[in-house]
């Protein structure tokens, strides 16, 4: 079998060919659940979040428009469908409704690597929508900012302007717990 793109596999799969699907869905599957993880937080709230992702990506494939990658139109569906997840959960307003319980006062003077990212995860929850966002995809995915700016459906200079208050307010909310100075 010879490799087929992306677009290829969408065409012959709009022409009937289910398996052309099957091979996108094993490809992403793990990036897509990866993105609702970082989200959510919840695995099985991310394994449903990928299995809403590929129902509507099948549905919609009609809609794809092939100048562009799949990978990112698919991405920026399991980033609308993890919002709306969390929105309905209600986890993301604890940072923009000012929730200062989740921030903890705390005394760490030394904390290891384990525990840093611990806290980094934590953090990274407080965050609102926008600003989690562009945080999973620069730092856990490596998105170059032309990537985001598709993903996200922003100009790059919005993305470049919500990593910088991302960091900004990661900092903040760590200053706060004592990890960072």
């Amino acid at each position: 079998m010879s490799a087929r793109n992306d677009a290829d596999l969408v065409a012959e799969c709009i022409g009937g060919d289910s398996k052309a699907f099957e091979i996108l869905v094993r490809k992403y599957y793990q990036p897509v659940y990866s993105v609702a993880l970082r989200m959510l937080k919840e695995p099985t709230d991310a394994e449903d979040i990928a299995q809403t992702v590929f129902v509507k990506a099948y549905e919609k494939l009609d809609t794809y428009n092939p100048r562009h990658q799949f990978f990112s139109w698919v991405y920026r569906i399991a980033i609308n469908e993890s919002i709306n997840a969390a929105k309905k959960s209600k986890r993301l307003d604890e940072y923009e409704s000012g929730v200062s319980a989740a921030l903890k006062e705390t005394q760490v003077e030394n904390v290891g690597q384990d525990e840093l990212v611990e806290a980094l995860d934590d953090a990274i929850t407080l965050l609102t929508v926008d600003y989690r966002m562009v945080i999973v995809l620069r730092h856990y995915h490596d998105f170059s900012y032309q990537e985001m700016s598709e993903i996200l459906d922003v100009p790059e200079k919005t993305v470049k302007s919500r990593l910088f208050t991302a960091r900004q307010r990661l900092k903040e909310i760590l200053e706060k717990q004592g990890v960072v100075r």
